[in-house]
This record gives structure tokens, C-alpha cells and sequence, in this order.
């Protein structure tokens, strides 16, 4: 697909067949397959407690065979980052590089537990110190934790921080977070989570945070603030230091949510702008897998004079008569424990490979990269989409469907289309402050040549939109399955799936 010239592209009813539906494991039982025999023990049987012990297992009767064919076929459905363009925006879908993997899976640092003596794995709290040290460095901060699991669980971890900040100093009528409306869903929930009234900033019309609000909604209730810079219309806030600056004035802190530091590596570190915490998403900006349901892995950074609030332990480096040493230590004023043990370690060796692969140099390149990427899709793009801000973007873009939607179509129908083509959509009506939004983020990853093909697929949808409605608003046409009533599906949940149709039957055999 990928060397396909735009006038090629895939339409309604080409391409390949819809593959057979997949049968359930059980229906692939035949009795008395088995995958593996046991052999007879050499050693005494011990039967388990009748109380755990069931009269009969519906258990499939399948050969080894069985079990792989079916379960490679099942996998052979989905998409995925290694198949072709995971495009969405807000979540930075890059490629994850093999060697992450490989390095994860050492059996130094696979088959260790976190309830070993600290002198027994000195060399995986060595990667773990280290691994915060180069955080640091990249971002401007003066303490790193790598305990939060994900994301929202670094924005939690940072918001606590805050609460416990101002708690120390007896500040207590601090009671307020400022949010702009182009944030994250999860910085509202988080803030109220945390015990916090949430006040809404809105953006200006060029999409900033507006100051003025800002100026006129900080004040001696104002706890912080949670700003996504860039944010997540893909813009760089062009009075980010003046935002900052506002709320400190108001004796508030400022957290930043690093959803988006994939844009600036090398370029611009938050430490330095005056932000006080921030958190990192792994999977995010340094490679770690995305999706499935995770491990993710969210670090917090500080600035000096709140390290001391980080969640414990924390792994520090020490010195000892034989040189340096690693050990675990808890902060003076810890918000206490947030993860159990010391965070999902296997995603800090896969970020510690991708930023020793990389290096300083590699790192930038990585941001300049993806901004090129995004600022040629949109390029290419905005003759035929609304774009919601006319301004050169970071790594990702809004357009906006409006112009589809006169003739009926939606954003969710051209995000279905896309799937004829290969393709995963876009993120799709977020943020919300754009109508009909359509948020793309190519990532440094992706090549020229798949760029312009996602490109040709997006133009001749805009062409289908005007001339053939119809193909989109019934999309998708090659998938083996086809539309979803997805709002049928939110209000009648269902947990317990069953075949909709009759298992395919084998063919007769030949006279």
C-alpha cells in the first residue's frame, strides 16, 4: 500500500476479501487433542483440597497447533504501530524500536523481584538513578521519581505534591486549579480527585491559554495551575512565561502535563521556563509501548525545593569506601507510596535504551523530525479541511470536519473510511473546543512516502465527502467486520459475547 500512487488507492469493494469469521477456541475442541503429555511423576502425587477442586473444566481439547494457528489468525486482524500509521493525536503512537525489547528481556533485569535486597541489584538501581538523572537533564528539573504507573498517575502524583506543599506551609485556603479547555480530561479529574475545585481557563483565538482569564482568575485561593505546553491543539503557547509567571505571582505552582514533550527534546526544557513539576509519559515520548492496557510508566520531575515531597522510595546514588552505591531512600515529606514497589521497571529499561541509543544530538533530532512531519501533513491538508488555528503547528494538528459535515458527513464517517485504506484513524472530537475535530500526529517515525499516502487517502475521502457521501456515511466496506452501533452498544453493555452468525463450516471433501 505504502508505494500505491494516489490515483490507485483502495475504493469501496477492492482489495482483498473479508477473511472468515474466527472460530472460538472451543469450537476448534475436538475431544482427546491434546497439546503437551505429562509424564507419569517420579515423585509422590499430593491431591489438592476438595474445596478447590471443581467437578468438571470447560476446558477446549486442542492440539498446539490449534492453539498458535488460531491466536496468529486472531492477531493477524488487529492493527497495530508494526503494521502501518497509528495516527493519533494526543497519544504519540511512535514506532518501538526491537532492541527495547530485547534489552528489557535481559535476564538480569527480567527475572530480579522488587523484594530483593538493594545490594543484590545494585546494577538495575544504578539504570533506575541514572535513568532519573538523564530525565532531569532533558527537562530542566533538579529530582526525578519513577513510581507513577502512567500518565494521569503522574499528574495525580504531581497534584498531591502541590496540596502537600502548600499544607506544609500552613497555606490551606488554597482550594483552586486553574484548567484551560484545551487540556487533557484526565487534569480536571485529577484535580478534583485530589480534593480541588476546578476552574476552567479558555483559550484565546489563536489558541493560547488566555491571559487576561488567567490574570483575572489567579489569586490567594489559586493552588496551580495544569497547562499542556505544547498543548493539545498542537500549538506552542505563545505567553507560556507570562502564564507562569501570573501564577506564581498568585503564590501558586504550576504543573505541566508532558503529554506533548515529544515535540520539544533538545529544544526547550520546562525546568528552565519556570514550570515546578511535570510528568513523563514513557510510552509517549521515549518508546515504550502503547496501548493494550499497558504497563505505562508516568515519572514526575521537581524543581529543587519540592523534592523532598516525592512519593518514596526513591533510588539514590550513595558513596560508599568501593565506590558508588545505590540504595533506596524516603523523602523527608513524601506523599507516600503511589505504585506497588518501584514502578513498572520493565518500561524504565526500554526509555533508558531509547535515550542511550539516541544520545543528545538523537534526542533533538527525534522533535525536529516529528514537527516536520506534522507541518507536511497539514500542508497538504488544510485546502481541504477546516483547520481550527491558522498557525504553524508543533507535532501534531487540528482540522475539523465542518465543512464535510454540511453534506452529511461526519468525522466518525471519514475516520471509518480511513480503515478501508489500511490506515488507523485519527484522534477523533477531541479536544472538544473544536467542532467535529480530527487530530492528527504522525510522529518523527513515519516516512515520506507513508505520509503521502495517508495524505492521498485523506484527499480522496474529502473528495468522496463532496461527490459520493454515501461511500463514506456506510465505511467501512473492507474490514472483516463492518460498522458498529456504537451508541446501541454504550447503553445496552453486553459483557458475555456470543457468535452473531453460524461458524463457518468446513467444506465437503472433494469426490
Amino acid at each position: 500500500m505504502r508505494g500505491m500512487r494516489p490515483g490507485s488507492l483502495p475504493v469501496a469493494g477492492q482489495g482483498r476479501q473479508a477473511m472468515a469469521v474466527e472460530p472460538l477456541i472451543h469450537e476448534l475442541s475436538k475431544a482427546g487433542r491434546r497439546g503437551v503429555e505429562f509424564p507419569q511423576p517420579d515423585v509422590p502425587e499430593t491431591p489438592l483440597p476438595s474445596s478447590l477442586l471443581r467437578d468438571e473444566l470447560d476446558w477446549p481439547e486442542v492440539s498446539e497447533i490449534d492453539v498458535i494457528r488460531h491466536y496468529t489468525r486472531l492477531s493477524q486482524k488487529n492493527h497495530a504501530v508494526d503494521v502501518n500509521m497509528y495516527p493519533l493525536g494526543s497519544c504519540t503512537m511512535k514506532y518501538n524500536p526491537k532492541i527495547n525489547e530485547a534489552v528489557a528481556r535481559y535476564p538480569g533485569f527480567a527475572q530480579i523481584h522488587p523484594y530483593q535486597d538493594p545490594s543484590t541489584v545494585q546494577g538495575a538501581l544504578e539504570l533506575m538513578v541514572e535513568l532519573q538523572e538523564m530525565l532531569a537533564e532533558i527537562s530542566g528539573f533538579d529530582a526525578v521519581t519513577l513510581q507513577p504507573a502512567a500518565g494521569a498517575h503522574g499528574e495525580l502524583t504531581g497534584v498531591l505534591m502541590i496540596r502537600a506543599y502548600h499544607e506544609l506551609r500552613g497555606d490551606t485556603g488554597r482550594t483552586k486549579i486553574l484548567v484551560p479547555d484545551s487540556a487533557h480530561g484526565t487534569n480536571p479529574a485529577t484535580a478534583m480527585m485530589a480534593g480541588f475545585q476546578v476552574v476552567t481557563i479558555p483559550s484565546d483565538a489563536r489558541g493560547n491559554v488566555d491571559l487576561e482569564k488567567v490574570r483575572a482568575s489567579a489569586g490567594p485561593d489559586t493552588a496551580g495551575m495544569m497547562i499542556t505546553n505544547p498543548n493539545t491543539l498542537g500549538l506552542w503557547d505563545e505567553h507560556i512565561r507570562e502564564v507562569i509567571d501570573v501564577v506564581h505571582e498568585a503564590g501558586g505552582l504550576v504543573y505541566n502535563d508532558g503529554a506533548n514533550f515529544n515535540a520539544i527534546l533538545g529544544i526547550a526544557r520546562p525546568g528552565d521556563l519556570g514550570i515546578d513539576i511535570m510528568h513523563f509519559n514513557l510510552h509517549k515520548t521515549f518508546s515504550t509501548p502503547h496501548g493494550g492496557g499497558g504497563p505505562g510508566s508516568g515519572p514526575v520531575g521537581v524543581r529543587q525545593d519540592l523534592a523532598e515531597f516525592l512519593p518514596s522510595p526513591l533510588a539514590v546514588r550513595t558513596e560508599g569506601a568501593d565506590g558508588p552505591a545505590f540504595e533506596w531512600r524516603q523523602p523527608t515529606q513524601g506523599i507516600g507510596r503511589l505504585h506497588s514497589f518501584h514502578g513498572n521497571f520493565g518500561m524504565h529499561v526500554r526509555a533508558y535504551c531509547y535515550i542511550r541509543m539516541h544520545g543528545a544530538a538523537g534526542l533533538r533530532q527525534v522533535s525536529e523530525d516529528a514537527v516536520l512531519n506534522a507541518n507536511y501533513l497539514l500542508a497538504n491538508l488544510r485546502d481541504r479541511f477546516d483547520l481550527a488555528y491558522d498557525r504553524t503547528c508543533m507535532h501534531e494538528f487540528v482540522l475539523s470536519g465542518n465543512r464535510q459535515k454540511r453534506n452529511g458527513v461526519r468525522t466518525l464517517d471519514m475516520a471509518k473510511r480511513l480503515l478501508d485504506f489500511g490506515l488507523h484513524p485519527p484522534t477523533t472530537y477531541f479536544p472538544l473546543i473544536v467542532p467535529e475535530a480530527i487530530m492528527i500526529e504522525p510522529t518523527e517515525t513515519e516516512s515520506k512516502e507513508t505520509l503521502d499516502f495517508f495524505i492521498a487517502a485523506m484527499r480522496q475521502i474529502a473528495d468522496e465527502a463532496e461527490r459520493e457521501p454515501e461511500v463514506l456515511t456506510g465505511a467501512p466496506h473492507r474490514t472483516e467486520y463492518k460498522r458498529l452501533d456504537e451508541v446501541g452498544a454504550n447503553r445496552n453493555l453486553n459483557l458475555r459475547w456470543s457468535r452473531p452468525v453460524e461458524p463457518v463450516k468446513e467444506p465437503a471433501a472433494a469426490d
